[in-house]
């Protein structure tokens, strides 16, 4: 009998070109999470991501689910895949769920984090989790525009090239600037984002906390859904994917 299982997922996406399956032997955490389920059940799944996170962008709370006939219970799946995953990935979760569950379309929202260590120095420590920006920020303008986001906008201006969604109208639930020591650390929830996004809406804040773009600036952009007028795209190895929300869980605010 076919089993529906969720799981929880954590990995460091440095060493990956992305979350999902690519041609030619190119290491995706996808493929990675496949073939250790294949080792441990016998059976290829097709392993479905909530987010399809880029290359170099990282995780701790993405969710997978896969059909499965594996007479293994949740505890035991579990230890056995963290037994042979890389150890850039671990299985965090794994529970069993109804068949209509779905870990991208059940969806609610999703959490992403941006961690930016602005300091001239160098991090030494968790610097590939980090965006390294030398100069300084103002984090309290950062923080004003950073909240004329939150709400349901056209965020055209903050999506890359080469999607092809239906509608690029997302709604922010919440968008928190927090800062701490050199290490600043932006936090969005949505119910959807579009391509780059999180890394656009980062390198235009960047733009007004260093002086070159004013909040009156940033809500132009924000209105003239048009990338051009956006800052640049920020580094992805400062993207986090935290967590994802379904019909049963609240995102915290």
């Amino acid at each position: 009998m076919s089993r529906n299982i969720k799981m929880v997922v954590a990995y460091e996406g440095t060493h990956y070109a992305g979350f999902q399956r690519q041609a030619g032997g190119v290491k995706t955490i996808q493929g990675a999470l496949e073939e250790a389920i294949a080792q441990i059940t016998g059976s290829m799944p097709n392993v479905i991501g909530a987010g399809r996170t880029d290359a170099g962008v990282h995780a701790l709370g993405q969710v997978v689910h896969f059909h499965s006939e594996t007479r293994l219970k949740e505890g035991q799946l579990l230890n056995a895949l963290n037994a042979v995953l890389p150890r850039d990935i671990v299985i965090c979760e794994v529970s069993e769920v109804p068949a209509e569950f779905h870990s991208r379309y059940s969806a609610l929202s999703k959490t992403y984090s941006y961690r930016i260590w602005n300091d001239p120095v160098r991090p030494v420590f968790h610097r590939e989790w980090l965006y390294h920006y030398k100069y300084p920020l103002d984090t309290a303008v950062m923080r004003e525009a950073a909240s004329f986001i939150v709400g349901q906008h056209d965020f055209k201006s903050f999506q890359a090239s080469g999607s092809s969604v239906k509608t690029t109208v997302r709604t922010v639930h919440f968008c928190e600037l927090m800062s701490e020591g050199p290490e600043i650390t932006i936090r969005i929830n949505a119910d959807g984002f579009l391509y780059h996004m999180v890394r656009n809406i980062v390198g235009t804040l960047i733009l007004v906390g260093t002086g070159r773009m004013s909040l009156a600036g940033f809500k132009a952009v924000l209105a003239a859904c048009d990338r051009n007028a956006a800052g640049p795209t920020a580094p992805a190895s400062g993207l986090c994917l935290e967590e994802v929300f379904y019909p049963e869980m609240k995102p915290e605010i």
